[in-house]
């Protein structure tokens, strides 16, 4: 067998391998011995039906099965040994007036290879790496949220602006009888709110359910319709009291911060404000990392400068899947793909070049992190080491969600080198000019 490689150019190269009968000639011998053995053919007992019957039934099945074993063997270790890296996978070219009745076979295969590059860390402009911080405003808003779930409800006799309203909305047409419960504050807009205000339980309202909330989505719970509805939706609303209610919020005390914390974490209003602080803005930390990666992501596929071989990479996604494609259908595949394949290949540079790598144990240590997270919110604090690892070792057997632990602590680790090593500047926000800055 001989094996040799044609260079195009620096992205696509031909592999030909030339196969004779005596590369594969013994395998189908023996193969062939084998089928003698457990054929089952009237007239003859098991075991011994002559060969030349054998071989002109299986002869030529076999043969085609073990030349192509040989081929993707062959093909395999050739593209290891000449660590040769390449973009999907090896393609056969046609060849005409090919056929199996030879005895000496030539295959010829295309092959995309992935292109050489450096990756510049340094952009001429600073990435900017967000900080939210969480300001008095949000602490006094999320202080009233809290306040309030552990307050106490309150009978009114009729509705007044701060009232929680539960009642029943009907439009016969549309099948709607739906009970629920929200805040006046929720309704939208002067008029709509002086229907609701001093009516008391019993009494019905007329409305239109446009622009009846200040969310438009607000109908999905409190009518019962779907998404999809919502935006086009304008029905008549007849709406029946059936109470109101108001909060009484929770007094600003110990026995609150206890609920909240945990006996005696916090002492006080000070301490209260600089927990919540520490907290929320350790949940927009997790936030900004992903933006602060996104951003990096963005900038290396836009500054590092190579090319692909799209034509090779177009035919490859047309016999890739499940259903053939069309050579349109290839190229608008391969157009959407093309930016997720180049930050790949960067990614992978960076990996190799850094040592950045996701080991098991590393895998495990993460699983294990995780769990224990996770069993903390339900109130165990200290599971035992072996029952950590049980369960880690029962979740990295799942193929997927090890992948996708994997993919998560790669990206952790890609994060904490881009920090280090990619010039950055830091911005303190509070997080409603986040929300304008970043997804405006």
């Amino acid at each position: 067998m001989k094996i040799t490689k044609e260079d195009i150019d620096a992205l696509n190269s031909i592999v030909k391998i030339d196969i004779t009968a005596e590369d594969y000639q013994d395998k189908v011998e023996t193969e062939l011995n084998n089928y003698r053995k457990k054929a089952n053919i009237p007239g003859f007992r098991k075991g011994h039906v002559p060969m030349s019957l054998v071989k002109k039934q299986y002869g030529k099945s076999v043969m085609i099965d073990e030349v192509n074993k040989l081929l993707q063997e062959s093909l395999s270790k050739f593209l290891i040994e000449e660590k040769l890296d390449v973009l999907g996978n090896p393609l056969p070219k046609s060849q005409e007036n090919f056929s199996w009745d030879e005895e000496n076979f030539t295959f010829e295969f295309e092959l995309g290879l992935a292109p050489e590059f450096e990756v510049d860390l340094s952009p001429k402009k600073a990435i900017t790496a967000y900080k939210i911080i969480a300001d008095d405003k949000m602490i006094d808003t999320q202080i009233n949220s809290i306040r309030e779930q552990y307050g106490k409800m309150i009978t009114q006799e009729e509705i007044a602006e701060s009232s929680n309203i539960t009642g029943v909305f009907v439009n016969e047409d549309k099948e709607i009888n739906k009970k629920s419960t929200f805040k006046l504050e929720k309704i939208k807009g002067k008029t709509n709110e002086k229907k609701f205000l001093g009516k008391k339980v019993g009494d019905s309202i007329k409305l239109k359910s446009k622009n009846l909330f200040t969310d438009d989505h607000m109908l999905i719970n409190t009518l019962g319709i779907s998404h999809d509805e919502v935006h086009d939706f304008n029905e008549p609303l007849t709406f029946a009291i059936e109470e109101i209610t108001y909060t009484e919020l929770a007094e600003l005390n110990q026995e609150l911060f206890d609920k909240v914390f945990g006996e005696n974490t916090v002492k006080n209003e000070e301490e209260f404000r600089a927990r919540l602080k520490e907290d929320a803005e350790k949940q927009f930390a997790s936030q900004t990392d992903q933006q602060l990666l996104n951003a990096v992501t963005e900038n290396l596929i836009e500054n590092t400068k190579f090319d692909l071989p799209a034509e090779f990479l177009q035919k490859w996604l047309a016999v890739a899947g499940e259903k053939p494609m069309t050579e349109e259908e290839a190229l608008e595949e391969y157009n959407k793909s093309e930016k997720g394949l180049r930050y790949q290949l960067i990614e992978g540079k960076l990996s190799k070049d850094n040592d950045i790598k996701v080991s098991y144990e590393d895998l495990k240590d993460y699983a294990k992190g995780y769990i224990k997270t996770q069993m903390a919110q339900f109130g165990n604090l200290n599971p035992e080491e072996k029952e950590l690892d049980d369960i880690a070792n029962r979740i990295l057997s799942n193929q997927e969600e090890a992948k996708r632990l994997s993919d998560q602590l790669m990206n952790e680790k890609l994060l904490n080198f881009f920090k280090e090593n990619v010039k950055l500047k830091t911005k303190e926000v509070t997080y409603e000019e986040f929300i304008k800055e970043v997804y405006k």
